[in-house]
């Protein structure tokens, strides 16, 4: 059977989570339909990474096993035409080898945090970036974030509900980036490793949020990471300004695409 690759797009805030739930809306399960309208007999997608309730996606990545050999463009726009009109889109689809294995596979995965600094309620970014009342210091939080880079036992910054065999992870970049705005500012957090333990992203934020705020030193961080204890993290950060940005493998699937 020939295997495809999905690049996927998807606002989370509908869902719960990427992963199929019985009677619950899901991305995967939003998909699987429409597969499931051109393949009845299709044995589901496998995807990249988890994403919870309430997280996005510009570069998630699946495969799937399907009996006919699709013309890439013609299955990328049948795929949409039936996944309408959930917020959920296939940007590119590839062709790949048997033994590509969309989660397997994977060297890297990256995601984006935005953050947003202002008094006033959001309106058009409601749901799609964390709003904060007060202004935030970057350089304080990026000194803080370079403390957890490299490979450390994160256990202060792992979920007690992940199902990760080690708590031991190489964090490749954490790097804050100050976008201005017309009205207030926007920090986004770049987070960059091979795999993740759950809630690691966004326990990293909601920490870091805490030492731009001055609530935390920077070298409290750094503390944190060597308690090993999930007792000395920050607030974990709410999910919706957390994004699965990018997939990499040894060869990008999607490059001649």
């Amino acid at each position: 059977m020939p295997r495809f690759a999905l690049k996927i797009e998807y606002d989370g805030r509908p869902f719960c989570g990427w992963q199929r739930q019985l009677d619950l809306a899901t991305v995967q399960g939003t998909v699987e339909a429409a597969v499931r309208k051109l393949d009845p007999d299709c044995t589901g997608i496998q995807g990249a990474g988890r994403t919870d309730a309430g997280v996005h996606a510009t570069g998630q990545v699946a495969h799937v096993d399907l009996v006919r050999d699709w013309e890439p463009f013609r299955l990328t726009e049948a795929l949409n035409f039936h996944i309408k009109p959930s917020p959920v889109a296939i940007l590119a689809v590839a062709r790949v080898d048997d033994d590509f294995h969309a989660r397997f596979s994977a060297v890297e995965r990256r995601y984006l945090f935005r953050v947003v600094s202002r008094r006033a309620p959001m309106t058009f970014d409601k749901g799609m970036a964390w709003r904060v009342p007060h202004v935030l210091d970057a350089e304080a939080m990026q000194k803080a974030a370079d403390y957890l880079l490299g490979q450390h036992d994160f256990t202060t910054f792992r979920s007690s509900l992940c199902q990760a065999a080690s708590p031991v992870k190489t964090l490749d970049e954490l790097r804050v980036e100050v976008v201005p705005r017309d009205f207030g500012t926007e920090y986004h957090f770049h987070v960059r490793a091979r795999s993740f333990l759950h809630n690691q992203v966004r326990s990293f934020i909601g920490t870091l949020e805490r030492v731009g705020a001055g609530a935390w030193p920077p070298e409290q961080v750094r503390a944190a990471l060597e308690a090993k204890d999930r007792a000395a993290c920050g607030p974990v950060s709410p999910p919706h300004g957390l994004y699965l940005a990018a997939v990499k493998y040894p060869q990008d699937p999607f490059s001649q695409k």
